[in-house]
Protein backbone atom coordinates (compact mmCIF):
# COMPACT_ATOMS: atom_id res chain seq x y z
CA UNK A 1 0.00 0.00 0.00
CA UNK A 2 1.39 3.12 -0.97
CA UNK A 3 0.57 6.45 1.11
CA UNK A 4 0.82 9.16 -1.43
CA UNK A 5 0.52 12.05 0.80
CA UNK A 6 0.27 11.56 4.69
CA UNK A 7 0.49 14.57 7.66
CA UNK A 8 2.77 14.02 10.31
CA UNK A 9 2.45 15.78 13.67
CA UNK A 10 5.69 16.10 15.93
CA UNK A 11 4.33 16.07 19.26
CA UNK A 12 7.22 15.75 22.17
CA UNK A 13 6.51 15.53 25.93
CA UNK A 14 8.66 18.14 27.01
CA UNK A 15 8.09 21.60 27.12
CA UNK A 16 9.34 24.48 29.79
CA UNK A 17 7.40 27.64 29.43
CA UNK A 18 3.95 25.22 28.93
CA UNK A 19 4.06 22.34 30.70
CA UNK A 20 2.23 19.91 29.11
CA UNK A 21 2.12 22.13 26.39
CA UNK A 22 0.56 19.66 23.68
CA UNK A 23 -2.40 18.02 25.79
CA UNK A 24 -3.21 21.02 26.80
CA UNK A 25 -7.22 21.91 26.36
CA UNK A 26 -8.43 24.35 23.93
CA UNK A 27 -11.80 24.47 23.54
CA UNK A 28 -12.22 20.78 25.30
CA UNK A 29 -9.64 19.04 22.44
CA UNK A 30 -6.00 18.71 23.36
CA UNK A 31 -4.21 20.53 20.97
CA UNK A 32 -2.23 17.62 19.48
CA UNK A 33 -5.62 16.35 18.69
CA UNK A 34 -6.56 19.70 16.76
CA UNK A 35 -4.17 19.11 14.09
CA UNK A 36 -5.04 15.15 14.24
CA UNK A 37 -9.29 16.38 13.32
CA UNK A 38 -7.48 18.72 11.06
CA UNK A 39 -6.06 15.85 9.21
CA UNK A 40 -8.68 13.61 9.03
CA UNK A 41 -11.13 16.28 7.56
CA UNK A 42 -8.85 16.31 5.10
CA UNK A 43 -9.04 13.04 4.05
CA UNK A 44 -9.75 13.26 0.47
CA UNK A 45 -6.22 14.45 -0.26
CA UNK A 46 -4.52 12.60 2.92
CA UNK A 47 -4.09 9.11 3.05
CA UNK A 48 -2.63 9.01 6.35
CA UNK A 49 -2.22 10.73 9.91
CA UNK A 50 0.75 9.75 12.07
CA UNK A 51 1.95 11.50 15.80
CA UNK A 52 5.19 11.41 16.21
CA UNK A 53 5.89 11.17 20.12
CA UNK A 54 7.90 9.95 23.25
CA UNK A 55 5.22 10.79 25.71
CA UNK A 56 2.10 7.87 26.74
CA UNK A 57 -0.07 10.43 27.61
CA UNK A 58 0.47 11.98 23.73
CA UNK A 59 0.81 8.97 22.22
CA UNK A 60 -2.89 7.65 24.11
CA UNK A 61 -4.46 10.67 23.31
CA UNK A 62 -3.24 10.44 19.87
CA UNK A 63 -4.39 6.86 19.38
CA UNK A 64 -8.06 7.36 20.93
CA UNK A 65 -8.71 10.02 18.11
CA UNK A 66 -7.56 7.71 14.90
CA UNK A 67 -4.17 8.78 14.42
CA UNK A 68 -1.32 6.23 14.05
CA UNK A 69 1.68 6.59 16.75
CA UNK A 70 5.47 6.44 15.84
CA UNK A 71 7.29 6.51 19.07
CA UNK A 72 10.16 8.89 18.77
CA UNK A 73 13.74 7.83 20.12
CA UNK A 74 14.86 9.19 23.23
CA UNK A 75 17.89 10.81 21.32
CA UNK A 76 15.26 12.55 18.78
CA UNK A 77 13.34 13.87 21.67
CA UNK A 78 15.53 16.84 22.64
CA UNK A 79 14.33 20.27 23.12
CA UNK A 80 16.84 21.23 20.74
CA UNK A 81 16.33 18.61 18.20
CA UNK A 82 15.13 20.58 14.97
CA UNK A 83 11.52 19.02 13.84
CA UNK A 84 13.12 17.62 10.77
CA UNK A 85 14.36 14.62 12.40
CA UNK A 86 11.11 13.43 13.72
CA UNK A 87 9.88 14.16 10.49
CA UNK A 88 12.45 11.89 8.85
CA UNK A 89 12.38 9.27 11.73
CA UNK A 90 8.38 8.89 10.95
CA UNK A 91 9.54 8.01 7.32
CA UNK A 92 12.30 5.87 7.65
CA UNK A 93 10.30 3.85 10.09
CA UNK A 94 7.58 3.24 7.82
CA UNK A 95 7.51 0.58 4.88
CA UNK A 96 5.66 2.01 2.50
CA UNK A 97 6.52 4.68 -0.12
CA UNK A 98 5.27 7.80 0.33
CA UNK A 99 5.43 11.14 -1.90
CA UNK A 100 4.08 14.01 -0.08
CA UNK A 101 4.39 15.36 3.83
CA UNK A 102 1.95 17.88 5.60
CA UNK A 103 3.24 19.49 8.56
CA UNK A 104 0.69 20.01 11.23
CA UNK A 105 2.59 21.71 14.25
CA UNK A 106 0.13 20.92 17.98
CA UNK A 107 1.23 24.70 18.35
CA UNK A 108 -0.61 26.21 15.75
CA UNK A 109 -3.76 24.72 16.30
CA UNK A 110 -6.34 26.99 15.04
CA UNK A 111 -6.19 26.71 11.12
CA UNK A 112 -9.08 28.05 8.50
CA UNK A 113 -11.22 24.64 7.56
CA UNK A 114 -10.50 25.23 3.27
CA UNK A 115 -6.78 26.30 3.90
CA UNK A 116 -5.38 23.27 3.56
CA UNK A 117 -7.16 22.30 0.50
CA UNK A 118 -6.16 25.40 -1.12
CA UNK A 119 -2.55 25.14 -0.30
CA UNK A 120 -2.26 21.57 -1.57
CA UNK A 121 -4.19 22.52 -4.56
CA UNK A 122 -1.56 24.84 -5.73
CA UNK A 123 1.11 22.88 -4.51
CA UNK A 124 0.39 20.54 -7.15
CA UNK A 125 -0.48 22.84 -9.80
CA UNK A 126 3.17 24.75 -9.48
CA UNK A 127 4.49 20.92 -8.79
CA UNK A 128 6.80 22.48 -6.75
CA UNK A 129 9.21 20.83 -3.74
CA UNK A 130 7.55 22.67 -1.03
CA UNK A 131 4.59 25.36 0.16
CA UNK A 132 4.50 27.03 3.47
CA UNK A 133 1.84 29.55 5.01
CA UNK A 134 2.86 33.14 5.31
CA UNK A 135 1.18 36.10 6.06
CA UNK A 136 2.10 40.06 5.84
CA UNK A 137 3.20 41.94 9.14
CA UNK A 138 2.25 45.47 9.53
CA UNK A 139 4.89 46.55 12.35
CA UNK A 140 7.26 48.91 12.23
CA UNK A 141 10.21 47.09 13.51
CA UNK A 142 13.76 47.69 15.19
CA UNK A 143 16.87 46.98 16.78
CA UNK A 144 18.39 49.14 19.72
CA UNK A 145 21.96 49.62 20.07
CA UNK A 146 23.35 51.58 22.42
CA UNK A 147 19.96 52.80 23.70
CA UNK A 148 19.16 54.07 20.18
CA UNK A 149 16.42 52.39 18.43
CA UNK A 150 17.58 52.02 14.83
CA UNK A 151 14.43 51.22 12.36
CA UNK A 152 14.73 47.96 10.35
CA UNK A 153 12.03 47.92 7.54
CA UNK A 154 11.19 51.68 7.33
CA UNK A 155 12.01 55.53 7.67
CA UNK A 156 11.28 57.45 10.74
CA UNK A 157 7.94 59.53 10.20
CA UNK A 158 7.18 56.81 7.61
CA UNK A 159 3.38 56.40 7.42
CA UNK A 160 2.92 52.00 8.02
CA UNK A 161 0.76 51.83 4.15
CA UNK A 162 3.80 53.26 2.74
CA UNK A 163 6.06 50.72 3.90
CA UNK A 164 7.43 47.93 1.83
CA UNK A 165 5.55 44.63 2.68
CA UNK A 166 7.07 41.71 5.00
CA UNK A 167 5.67 38.86 5.46
CA UNK A 168 6.41 35.94 8.81
CA UNK A 169 6.06 32.06 8.55
CA UNK A 170 3.09 31.69 10.36
CA UNK A 171 3.60 27.84 10.96
CA UNK A 172 0.33 26.77 10.38
CA UNK A 173 0.81 24.54 7.43
CA UNK A 174 3.66 23.05 5.59
CA UNK A 175 4.10 20.53 2.62
CA UNK A 176 7.01 18.93 0.98
CA UNK A 177 7.86 16.20 -1.06
CA UNK A 178 9.12 13.46 1.03
CA UNK A 179 12.48 13.31 -0.24
CA UNK A 180 13.11 16.56 0.75
CA UNK A 181 12.48 14.96 4.11
CA UNK A 182 15.11 12.36 3.72
CA UNK A 183 17.86 15.03 2.76
CA UNK A 184 17.34 16.86 5.82
CA UNK A 185 15.53 19.76 3.94
CA UNK A 186 11.91 21.22 4.56
CA UNK A 187 11.70 24.74 3.34
CA UNK A 188 14.81 26.98 1.50
CA UNK A 189 14.53 29.91 -0.27
CA UNK A 190 13.40 28.49 -3.12
CA UNK A 191 9.84 27.37 -1.38
CA UNK A 192 6.79 28.91 -2.46
CA UNK A 193 4.88 31.01 0.24
CA UNK A 194 1.32 30.62 0.55
CA UNK A 195 -0.15 33.93 2.17
CA UNK A 196 -2.99 33.37 4.59
CA UNK A 197 -4.90 36.85 5.68
CA UNK A 198 -6.25 35.30 8.76
CA UNK A 199 -6.58 35.95 12.58
CA UNK A 200 -5.20 32.22 13.85
CA UNK A 201 -2.13 33.06 11.87
CA UNK A 202 -0.57 35.08 14.88
CA UNK A 203 -1.93 31.31 17.12
CA UNK A 204 1.85 30.04 18.34
CA UNK A 205 0.79 28.51 21.16
CA UNK A 206 4.34 28.60 23.48
CA UNK A 207 2.71 30.14 26.85
CA UNK A 208 -0.31 30.10 29.39
CA UNK A 209 -1.18 33.59 27.01
CA UNK A 210 -0.74 32.42 23.69
CA UNK A 211 -3.21 29.62 25.10
CA UNK A 212 -5.15 32.08 26.51
CA UNK A 213 -5.44 33.86 23.02
CA UNK A 214 -5.75 31.01 20.97
CA UNK A 215 -8.96 30.01 23.46
CA UNK A 216 -10.37 33.97 23.31
CA UNK A 217 -10.06 33.18 18.89
CA UNK A 218 -11.42 29.94 19.15
CA UNK A 219 -14.62 31.31 20.88
CA UNK A 220 -15.24 34.76 18.81
CA UNK A 221 -14.78 33.01 15.69
CA UNK A 222 -18.10 30.64 16.89
CA UNK A 223 -15.38 27.38 15.29
CA UNK A 224 -17.65 24.00 16.12
CA UNK A 225 -15.77 21.45 17.55
CA UNK A 226 -14.23 18.76 14.92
Amino acid sequence: MNNKTIAIIPARGGSKRLLGKNIQSLGGIPLVAHSILYAQQNSGSIDAVYVSTDDEEIKSIALEYGATVIDRPSQLSGDREPTISSLRHVLESLKEEVENIVLLQPTNPLRPIHLFQKAFDKYMELGCDSLFTVSRNHQKLGKISHDHFIPLNYKMGQRSQDMEPLYFENGLLYICKASRVLKNVIVTEGTFPFLVDHPFAAVDIDTHEDLEYAEYLFKSQNIDKP
